[in-house]
């Protein structure tokens, strides 16, 4: 059975909880772990702001070794030991995948903790891509934390419990839209 998929998935901060959030997709209302500063306009490298703003999604990245693939029409691509992404705005490859090991500052896609076991790329940053705009913005699974949400603050992007972003990635096409609120 092949599954439609959703034309927009709208993520909203939790009235009075700056990293906590609520997603709305499909007709169903998921938690969600926003950036520890919350929702901004205007997003900055390492300001800890998830951006606020309408985003296609990109390719679905997973782990061969933690699970299937996603379920979904998205592109996809196995994460494999060597991938990275970019994250030193002054790199020629700033807010890109990079093979490692890379010179420039960078986040591993292979992680221990399972946060990028599956990983789907948010479009922030990309066409024009701007110095010290923010980089590596995903829809990945959020650690455990503690409050409303009981998911911890990401350093900027939108985080879903394990289960519920797997769901939600089988949801997501190359037409849906991220659509943040401030």
């Amino acid at each position: 059975m092949v599954m439609t998929s959703l034309s927009r998935v709208r993520v909203a901060r939790r009235p009075g909880c700056r990293s906590e959030g609520l997603l709305f997709a499909g007709g169903r209302m998921l938690r969600c772990a926003l950036g520890r500063n919350g929702i901004r306009a205007l997003k900055r490298e390492g300001d800890g702001a998830t951006p606020a703003g309408r985003f296609p999604f990109g390719r679905a990245w997973w782990r061969a070794d933690r699970g299937l693939p996603p379920a979904g029409n998205l592109r996809q691509r196995r994460i494999r030991r060597d991938d990275g992404w970019c994250d030193a705005p002054g790199a020629a490859c700033y807010n890109r995948p990079v093979r490692l090991p890379c010179r420039a500052s960078h986040e591993e896609m292979w992680r221990a903790d399972g946060l990028y076991d599956l990983v789907v790329e948010i479009g922030w940053n990309l066409s024009p891509r701007r110095s010290r705009h923010g980089s590596a913005i995903f829809l990945h699974a959020a650690r455990p934390g503690s409050g409303f949400t009981d998911l911890a603050p990401t350093a900027g992007c939108v985080a879903l419990r394990p289960a519920d972003l797997r769901r939600l990635a089988a949801r997501l096409g190359p037409r849906t839209r991220l659509v943040v609120c401030l």
